[in-house]
Formats: structure tokens, sequence, C-alpha cells
């Protein structure tokens, strides 16, 4: 039996998250200071005091939730239940940069740094307004993918996330996007809505951005993790330095692969996922997927505790 620990992605963010570790584990407010030092700024205060608004700001969310994530895996390391005793990690999107920090194929401060320059340049990819994302709840990925060619005519949309069974993330030009919302009715869908996100994430539209996260990748340093790192792009585990830092250029444009990364590892034995950092969207799609699966999530104090049997 084995155990995996996942990161969650955009859209988890939320003000106060991780402040109850900092205080409760000297490791992780060490990592939310280490964050800071890497950034040059006081991203903690923005975390627990600021204005959500603010912290939604892709630039500002990517870092957050790696600092959240992190410091939630290094309160478990101080309990004995660290990534030391997976067998896998893995993360949804930018998770995967948490993912890799926890397993040490990425120091704190480069993961931070990365997470900056790749929110900001997902950011500056595509004007505000000219692209959009929408969910298609009740269809496969092969038929959203249909979808999505349908929609596309002579602009782009295209199957970004592919999340769990029933769920599956467009991305696209916004005028594309919402011919697929229609479309996707048409095929039985039993909803389909536009996502409430900045840019059109996941698809070729993110080309310039790939181009920027070449080049910050490149002089970044990426050693061998602890344990493997389940990629979004092949879904399944990698461990070499320079194709997880290809994959990391790959995965701007490419969908996330997160139906196809569970089953890979509930097919590698992984029994017990355990979600560290904000929120449980994560568990809820591993449930859709594979219901034999157990899901923890450890997000405070409380939780970790729980997982300890000191309460």
């Amino acid at each position: 039996m084995a155990r995996a620990f996942v990161c969650p992605g955009q859209g988890a963010q939320s003000i106060g998250m991780g402040k109850a570790l900092a205080e409760a584990y000297v490791e992780s407010k060490q990592v939310f200071e280490e964050v800071d030092d890497a950034l040059g700024e006081s991203l903690s205060k923005l975390i627990w005091e600021g204005d959500i608004d603010v912290l939604t700001l892709t630039e500002n969310a990517q870092p957050a939730l790696m600092a959240t994530s992190l410091a939630a895996a290094r309160a478990l390391t101080r309990e004995g239940m660290g990534v030391e005793t997976g067998n896998y990690v893995a993360g949804h999107s930018l998770g995967e940069y948490s993912a890799l920090a926890i397993a040490g194929a990425l120091s704190i401060a480069d993961a931070a740094r990365l997470l900056r320059t790749r929110g900001k340049a997902m950011q500056a990819a595509v004007p505000v307004g000219v692209g959009a994302m929408a969910a298609l709840l009740g269809l496969d990925f092969e038929t959203a993918s249909q979808v999505a060619k349908q929609a596309a005519g002579d602009e782009v949309c295209e199957a970004a996330n592919d999340n769990d069974p029933a769920q599956v993330v467009v991305s696209g030009h916004k005028a594309a996007v919402e011919r697929a919302v229609e479309l996707a009715k048409e095929h039985g869908a039993k909803r389909a809505v536009l996502l409430p996100v900045s840019a059109p994430f996941h698809c070729s539209l993110m080309s310039p951005a790939a181009a920027v996260m070449k080049e910050a990748l490149s002089e970044a340093t990426i050693i061998s993790p602890s344990v493997p790192v389940v990629s979004n792009v092949k879904a399944q585990a990698v461990s070499d330095p320079d194709e997880i830092r290809e994959l990391l250029i790959q995965q701007i444009t490419g969908s996330v692969r997160w139906r196809e990364s569970v089953m890979w590892m509930a097919q590698n034995d992984v029994s017990e996922i355990w979600e560290i950092g904000a929120g449980k969207a994560l568990s809820g799609m591993v449930r859709r997927i594979d219901r034999d699966v157990e899901c923890k999530n450890i997000a405070t104090p409380e939780d970790i505790r729980a997982l300890s049997g000191k309460n």
C-alpha cells in the first residue's frame, strides 16, 4: 500500500490560510519567511491579513498557495509524517511546483520566484477579456475535447483540465469558449459555466508564457526529487531533473491530466492520498475518480494532531 501527497492549484486560496500552522510550528513559519525573503516583500501579510481580490491575482495566488502547502508539509515532517513516508507527490497545475519543492527538487526560494514569474507571464500572455475558461460538468474527456474542437472554428478552444470523470475545463478565446458552453449543453452536459479567471490557462494561447518560463527554468536549480513526482503533462511519475524542467515548460500550454494522474497512482498501489495546503478540491476529484482511494486533508494543526493521534 502506498501513499501520495498532493498539492492544490489556483482557486484554493483564502485569507488566513497557513497562519495557524505558522503559529504552531516554527518550521512552517520559516517557510513563509523564506518566501517573503525570496520575493522581497511580505507576501505572508497579504495571505493572512490582506484583500482576497489582491491575493487572487495570479502572481500572488501561485506563490501563496505553494507556501501554504510547504508549511503543511514541514509540519508533517516535524511530526514524523513527511514526504519521506510517501511514495509519490503530485500537484494540480501550480501545485506541481509545490510538490517538487516538498520533494526537495526545487528550493522554496526558487519555487516562489518561479511561480511569481509564471503568474505574471500567464497573465501577460493574453489581454484581459480576450480569453476565457469554462467548466463542462457531466461530460467525459473525449466528448469535452470534441466539443472544444467543434467550438474553436478559426479561434482557440482546447481541453485544459481533465479533472475527474465528469469535470473537464476548456480554455481559449472568449467567444470560442462561450460557444463550447452552448455546445456542451447540446451534448448532454449537466452544467457548463464560465469560470471567474483572468486568463485562458493551459492552452496554446499561453505560448508567450511558456517562452518566459523556458528562460526562467533554465536558470533554476532542479535536482532529483526524494520521491517521484507525477507530472501533469505525462500523468506518470518522473524523477530526472532535465525531464522535469522540460515538462514544466510544456505544462504551461498543455492539459492538466489530473484524472489520469490519479488513475496512474491508484494502479501503482496508492491507496491513500493526503491533500496538503489550502482547500479540499483535489480530494473531491480523487473520490470521483477512484472511491477506493482514501483522502485526507491537511491544512491546520488540528488536522495534523488528528493524524498523529495527539488529540
